[in-house]
């Protein structure tokens, strides 16, 4: 056998008399978005209604980053015209370049009423810190808006948590997928060696001891390895859910307990150090750069992927794309995506959730007023329409787009970027609530392994396991100057002992190191935090 070594509060529940309150306190503005005034005095004395002017365009200062480009080319001020008609808004924008972008939010937030009116931004301390002195509106009252607000008030109320400073609303989240964690394993590989698919954690170490030692490719060389691992720690975050263990922190007798206090975390870390010595995975694992984590699995030295579950889709399109074949000469080869496993026969499969979403909209106190609050929701809102969905992803019909015969939306500038930077960065405006997942009119025509993706993706959701302590961290005072410290130093522990250098002692000698550096401080803040709150 191979030895493979390497050294707060939180807010209440909106009640019903804040909705009446919002309700009769914020009017819907007149008119129709996108309705032009001659447009709308034609309907009007059609059915003899009084003629009313449509509201001039709200001046809207927006701050977002920029990821690939912003709008330009032939169509640009085309895209930029629509996208201000249909939300009856002039935007006035901030591109910020993604790797420079932290820094320009410090100095922003440093700016009081001369920050843009809106800015997108997640959750780090800046933020936290600026929202405690009351650079940002509670959103509170304003999110239930259902009449006003048709999509933002359909928000997941406990993902709204998680923007919850000091009992008040202080951003919009921008929706992701929850069931998005998943694995995968080399299919033809597993047919080769007549291995059924993995249903538990038992199953999975057959799997990987036969993917490294029983010639799963058949090229009679000691040449592969059962699990592809990196630097980067998310399997192993992953993969500690399928023992019973919580997301993070979990709830038990009352309280809440970082789950490295647990003992099914302890599991979880004894079976890592297994697959460790027993030669299962890389043994330089955790110096290997995570920019090239994929090429292992792309060039057929490992056969098991663990993160997101798109990540075997993708190394399945590699395949296709390449021709590679299948070891067993039928076809190409193939990954099948999994979401979880149990832990035993007698156990369920659980998976690990992401949070939810992918940072936030605030809204600075550069908006004077709640009428200019709601109107800055209401141009987010708006965003979160169809119309807009589709503009901000794929741009204009018939220029970057077209609708087939069978009702599917073709892509017309695949290969074109200057005709797709029309539309370039918009869709680091939408909010995404609620969660459509891609489900567009028209739709898009997925392939069968993304249908299948997306079909995991939302059964996943059954089987995930949450962090009960992500609304109160952000409220933490020490999670807010050391969280960062802290959730390093326990993961960088974990290598440690998976690798073997420390040992049992050298194990708990650390987390008392955490518990002394900030972690009991933490846990009482977070469990402060925990029992005031009266809506958990």
């Amino acid at each position: 056998m191979r030895q493979k070594k390497i050294k707060r509060i939180l807010g209440n529940v909106l009640s019903a008399a804040l909705i009446a309150s919002m309700l009769a306190g914020c009017g819907r503005d007149s008119g129709n978005v996108g309705q032009n005034n001659e447009s709308a005095a034609n309907t009007a004395a059609q059915t003899g209604e009084d003629v009313t002017q449509q509201e001039e365009p709200f001046e809207v200062s927006v701050m977002v980053r920029n990821h690939e480009g912003t709008p330009g080319g032939e169509y640009g001020e085309q895209v930029i015209a629509k996208l201000e008609d249909y939300t009856n808004c002039k935007i006035d924008f901030t591109w910020v370049p993604e790797d420079g972008y932290n820094d320009k939010l410090g100095l922003t937030l440093a700016q009081g009423d001369d920050m843009p009116m809106i800015i997108q931004c997640d959750l780090t301390a800046p933020v936290i810190s600026a929202a405690k002195a009351g650079a940002f509106w509670d959103l509170s009252e304003f999110i239930t808006d259902s009449e006003t607000l048709p999509n933002l008030s359909q928000a997941n109320p406990n993902i709204l948590k998680a923007s919850m400073i000091d009992g008040q609303l202080i951003g919009i989240y921008r929706s992701r997928v929850l069931g998005r964690y998943g694995w995968g394993y080399r299919k033809d590989w597993a047919d080769r060696l007549g291995l059924d698919e993995p249903e538990t954690i038992d199953d999975l170490y057959e799997m990987l001891y036969k993917f490294t030692y029983e010639d799963p490719d058949g090229n009679g060389k000691d040449d592969t390895y059962g699990l592809n691992l990196c630097k980067y720690m998310g399997p192993f975050d992953l993969m500690q859910t399928w023992f019973g263990c919580g997301n993070g922190w979990v709830e038990q007798e009352g309280n809440l307990v970082p789950v490295h206090q647990t003992p099914e975390y302890r599991e979880a870390l004894d079976w890592f150090r297994k697959i460790y010595e027993d030669g299962l995975v890389f043994s330089d694992f955790a110096v290997r750069d995570s920019a090239t984590w994929n090429d292992p699995m792309y060039n057929g030295e490992c056969g098991v992927f663990v993160d997101m579950i798109e990540g075997p889709m993708k190394v399945t399109e590699y395949f296709e794309k390449n021709q590679i074949p299948a070891v067993t000469g039928e076809g190409y080869a193939s990954m099948k995506m999994m979401i979880g496993l149990a832990r035993d026969e007698n156990s369920e499969m659980r998976s690990r959730a992401l949070d939810g979403f992918g940072g936030v909209f605030v809204i600075t106190k550069a908006a004077k007023t709640e009428e200019d609050v709601m109107k800055c929701l209401k141009f987010l809102d708006k965003l979160c329409d169809n119309e807009m969905m589709v503009l901000c992803y794929y741009g204009l019909e018939g220029i970057n787009w077209e609708e087939n015969e069978n009702g599917y939306m073709i892509d017309l500038d695949k290969d074109n970027p200057a005709l797709s930077s029309a539309y370039a960065g918009l869709n680091q405006l939408n909010c995404d609530i609620p969660f459509k997942n891609g489900e567009y009119d028209p739709p898009i025509e997925l392939t069968p392994v993304r249908q299948e993706l997306k079909e995991l993706q939302a059964e996943a959701e059954k089987y995930i396991v949450y962090n009960p302590a992500l609304g109160y961290k952000i409220n933490s005072a020490t999670y807010a100057t050391d969280g960062a410290a802290l959730d390093e130093f326990l993961s960088a522990t974990r290598t440690q002992y998976i690798v073997g250098d420390i040992d049992e002692t050298g194990l708990e000698n650390a987390w008392d190191t955490w518990l002394k550096q900030g972690g009991d401080k933490l846990i009482a803040e977070i469990n402060e935090l925990y029992h005031a709150d009266i809506n958990r």
